[in-house]
């Protein structure tokens, strides 16, 4: 942009980092010299030599910045995040550096050792050879290329300490070097202002309700900054994109995935226990599991243009629909006139009310960018792939964060297979169920036949949502999720409009979502026969909603505790605002998260976001009181209706605890042969002293997000549908909770584990013939 005279089209921050840029890299360029010179060198000293200082300027800015746009708090970020992203970041450039470094020499020792002066001819004749490498690398042929790779994750990692130490000097040498200068005042007489980008400071929160203190280092960004980064997440590089070529098999812990990128086969966030347990295994016993993550890795994704078009042209109108943020600010409330201590008080409350909610959409926004960015780049690629890898659990996900298929509605919208497949009758046939289940608001609830009847009665707004998605009808935004159900409507419209529908090709990834799947797992292990019907265990002419009935079961209680005299029970007022406000959704995330653990807090903070949802209770105050009065009673209810699976649950912890009391951690192995080791545990933090703070690195916690979905073509539905069901008869035909109890025993002679909990007869094979099991 600069050759070209046309830096002043740059995006503000983009032009900022021009004057940081210089400055920036003279700072690393010296300090490398120093490390060099130096008989004491720092922890960082190593680290920060192996790349060249330019590249070292641009990766700091850009994850800095990158940083800032995607923190908790906008325009701030924690130091031990900023410090651990940064030196990991260096150390992926390192392996990208070293790869084509060795690349270039090998090119060059070739040709001094093959020939002597080229002619012209021979040149030529290169030159075609070279365009020949070229494209068979593009058009996958990398056994070559494999075997220069095949060292480089051998190399060991370097570490969070090194990472934090590296990271930390970096953003020191930033602090430093760049600098932001106000729009020059010309009647003013002073010189102009000149002032930091960036800034080091201290933050304290309360870290509990006992009112504990907790500080920690933060880096902010100066205002001028700040106003940049909205217009400016759409402009930053996305360093690691998902790959044109399918990922390397998995063959050990640190083998596979990347080609020449850190990566691991388990993210366990630095877990020694959890990484050596992974190692010690034979390679043999892991598999099946390398074998799944192979299968996910291969499979081809591309974009879906015609929903990309549709997505950028709302976006860039505003939003603020179809599940888009809002791209405006909630305006701040003006100051009162009056000096009312009342109305000032409830102006301060609304403005940090308003505050917050801008700050939480400003990073929306820029997830939405990030994403849009990653489809941009990718969306003429005839496909691309997504190398996973486990979390501990030995759950799967794509090791690329922004677009992928397990995010939300927008890049679920914008994905499909690159592989396409003829509809064929049954394909068709699930294709409009599957459009019945992704609009959703009740639909899904409805027996197959139901969800058909409702997709012929809306034939005229699927075409017209094909044809005309935004200045249509727009049927296609009432949808839950509403891009998937464009993307479905454009496919059926095709085929229905076809004089062979049934040999339609079709991209689309097909959903079969399980009925709470965490408590369909816990009835197939207590073998309970109304919890199994409850969560579709067994064949019904519809399917039956947990949600829906314990949601039914909470208003139940409600009723109740509102006919009470409210003088001897509070709760009564709580009931009687609450009762016309209960329904499946208010209950659904608690219930779904309850089989993994979830804390009474944690189920207290979800309902509290389903309630401002619904906007009818404005105290803050009350609001608070009543999501805790609407916890207890949905766990209460919860726990009244599955009986088995909280005895299962309360067994599971008892066990925990009797292990933890040992300063132990627990430990297991799946019946894929993955061994487990369960993190939380209590430990001192690790403290790191660097050139900017001491640091204290601590365990990332695990998001609870629940597997229950399965994808594939609309006419291979049928054949998913059969391996689900035969695999989990499979599955719980395995003694597991004997086999774990015996494995506790084995573990820990000397301790008493308590007795298995009762079980009921419920006949497994029944799932077989079950319809809405998975639907």
């Amino acid at each position: 942009m600069l050759e070209k005279k046309l830096a002043p089209s740059l995006p503000y921050v983009k032009s900022l980092f021009l004057g940081w840029f210089e400055p920036l890299r003279d700072a690393i360029e010296k300090e490398q010299r120093v490390q060099r010179e130096r008989t004491h060198k720092a922890a960082y000293a190593y680290h920060i030599g192996l790349l060249p200082a330019d590249k070292i300027s641009v990766i700091v800015m850009h994850k800095m910045m990158g940083l800032m746009m995607m923190g908790q708090e906008e325009g701030c970020v924690r130091v031990v995040r900023a410090a651990i992203h940064i030196g990991e970041a260096i150390e992926q450039e390192v392996k990208i550096h070293s790869f084509l470094e060795k690349t270039k020499k090998s090119r060059r020792n070739k040709q001094v050792d093959e020939n002597a002066v080229l002619t012209r001819e021979q040149e030529i004749e290169q030159e075609i050879k070279r365009k020949r490498v070229v494209k068979a690398v593009k058009m996958k042929r990398l056994i070559k290329v494999e075997k220069l790779l095949k060292n480089e994750n051998g190399t060991e990692p370097w570490g969070r300490d090194a990472q934090a130490k590296l990271g930390s000097r970096l953003i020191e040498l930033l602090i430093d070097s760049a600098f932001v200068q106000p729009p020059v005042d010309q009647s003013a007489c002073s010189p102009p202002e000149i002032r930091p980008a960036f800034k080091h400071t201290f933050k304290t929160v309360a870290k509990d309700s006992r009112k504990l203190k907790n500080r920690f280092g933060v880096i902010e960004c100066d205002r001028l900054v700040h106003q940049g980064l909205n217009s400016t997440a759409r402009h930053m590089v996305i360093p690691y994109l998902p790959m044109l070529i399918p990922p390397k098999k998995w063959k050990g812990y640190n083998e596979g995935g990347h080609l020449f990128l850190p990566s691991y086969v388990m993210r366990t966030h630095g877990s020694k226990e959890q990484q050596n347990a992974i190692r010690r295994v034979p390679k043999k016993q892991l598999k099946r599991v390398f074998e799944a993550l192979d299968t996910l890795g291969s499979t081809k994704w591309r974009v879906n243009r015609r929903v990309l078009v549709v997505l950028e042209s709302m976006w860039s109108r505003g939003g603020n629909v179809a599940g888009l943020i809002d791209r405006e600010d909630i305006p701040l409330p003006e100051r009162p006139s009056s000096e009312d201590l009342t109305k000032i008080k409830e102006w301060r409350w609304n403005s940090r009310k308003a505050k917050k909610a801008n700050s939480e959409m400003h990073a929306q926004r820029c997830d939405i960018e990030l994403k849009l960015s990653v489809a941009r780049k990718i969306k003429d690629e005839e496909g691309f792939y997504y190398p996973h890898n486990l979390d501990f659990r030995g759950r799967a996900y794509p090791m690329h964060s922004h677009l992928n298929h397990l995010s939300s509605d927008v890049c679920r919208g914008i994905l499909e297979f690159a592989e396409g497949r003829p509809l064929g009758k049954s394909g068709l046939r699930w294709l409009k169920i599957h459009l019945a289940n992704i609009y959703g608001c009740g639909v899904e609830k409805l027996s197959y036949d139901g969800r058909l009847a409702f997709v012929e009665n809306h034939l005229r707004d699927i075409f017209d949502s094909a044809d005309n998605p935004l200045d249509g009808e727009r049927w296609w935004i009432d949808a839950e999720d509403p891009f998937q159900c464009l993307a479905a409507c454009i496919n059926l419209s095709d085929a229905l409009r076809s004089p062979w529908p049934h040999s339609v090709i079709s991209h689309l990834p097909i959903h079969q979502d399980g009925s709470c799947n965490g408590l369909q797992h816990y009835a197939a292990l207590g073998r309970d026969n109304l919890e199994a019907a409850a969560v579709n265990l067994v064949a019904g002419e519809k399917p039956a909603d947990v949600y829906s009935g314990i949601a039914a079961r909470v208003l139940d209680i409600m009723m109740k505790d509102s006919q009470k005299d409210p003088a001897t029970n509070p709760t009564a007022l709580l009931a009687k605002v609450l009762i016309d406000q209960v329904d499946r959704k208010l209950v659904k995330q608690t219930v779904m998260t309850s089989v993994y653990g979830v804390t009474y807090v944690g189920a207290r903070e979800q309902i509290k976001r389903r309630l401002t949802e619904k906007g009818k209770i404005t105290d803050d105050r009350l609001l608070f009181h009543a999501s805790c009065y609407a916890t207890k009673v949905t766990l209460n209810a919860l726990g009244e209706m599955f009986q088995a699976a909280r005895g299962i649950m309360k067994w599971l912890g008892d066990c925990a605890k009797v292990i933890a009391s040992e300063n132990e951690p627990v430990r297991w192995t799946t019946p894929l042969g993955l061994p487990v080791v369960q993190p939380y545990r209590k430990s001192e933090r690790h403290l790191i002293r660097t050139s900017l703070q001491v640091l204290a690195l601590q365990r990332d916690g695990d998001a609870v997000r629940v597997h229950d979905s399965f994808w594939t073509h609309a006419c291979d539905v049928d054949s998913m549908n059969r391996i689900l069901r035969e695999q989990f008869v499979e599955l719980y035909n395995i003694p597991i909770l004997e086999n774990l109890h015996e494995s506790f025993q084995t573990s820990f002679p000397t301790l008493t584990f308590p007795s298995l909990p009762e079980r009921g007869e419920f006949d497994l094979s029944e799932v077989i013939d079950s319809p809405y099991f998975f639907n």
